[in-house]
């Protein structure tokens, strides 16, 4: 079933955010919208976007990048790699959700990420709490990797694959975080609505081809 971008407010900026972790917001900017496979990763522009909206740049930290990097081939190779990375990581986790060992090759490429491109943990404040999050520095496109592949590991390494589903309408992923465990769609707003409504309709039409077969048996009576 592909997605509309206006189906809810799940949408920030033009991207998708149901899949409660940054990893598999990351794996679901490539969609099947209007019946097509849609990248929501085109050109560099549109990543910061997602940084941002993701919460992993702030807006004026963006903006500056997004000058900085405008039309560069380092930024542009990037972004390829990425997107490389991304469709490797949609086959890791379609295995980690099996319940499968994820592949001793993409572990070693994630533990090179993490080598080349350490997080480094700095204390923040939120609010009046203290939090421990990842603080690091973008000078060059490649310094994205760090909160990428940090993500990708804590995935991989503190989620439950029992708790990992791919939505049962289309090919959005997402953590299930709800108390029982059954969530089925990736959102109730998208998909879940949707297809109670398409269940609906066909047990309408069944109900109606019925009393149609039951009149034309009374009528040749």
């Amino acid at each position: 079933m592909p997605i509309t971008p206006n189906d809810s407010s799940e949408w920030i900026d033009g991207f998708l955010f149901v899949g409660n972790h940054l990893a598999l917001d990351f794996l679901n900017t490539k969609l099947v919208l209007a019946d097509r496979p849609t990248d929501l990763l085109p050109d560099v522009d549109a990543l910061i976007r997602w940084l941002v909206a993701s919460d992993v740049l702030a807006l004026k930290q963006g903006k500056a990048l997004a000058r900085k990097w405008k039309d560069t081939p380092q930024a542009a190779a990037f972004l390829r790699q990425l997107l490389g990375f991304r469709e490797r990581l949609r086959t890791a986790v379609v295995r980690h959700e099996a319940g499968d060992s994820v592949s001793d090759a993409f572990i070693a490429e994630l533990n090179s990420l993490l080598k080349q491109h350490p997080s480094v943990i700095a204390l923040q404040w939120k609010g009046e709490t203290l939090e421990a999050d990842a603080a690091f520095e973008l000078e060059k496109p490649n310094d994205i990797w760090a909160p990428i592949a940090v993500a990708v590991a804590e995935l991989l390494s503190d989620v439950s694959p029992v708790r990992l589903r791919k939505c049962e309408a289309c090919i959005v992923h997402f953590l299930d975080t709800s108390k029982k465990g059954s969530r089925r769609w990736c959102s109730m707003n998208i998909c879940g609505n949707k297809l109670k409504v398409a269940a609906y309709q066909k047990r309408k039409r069944a109900a109606g081809e019925k009393m149609h077969r039951r009149k034309i048996k009374s009528i040749s009576r």
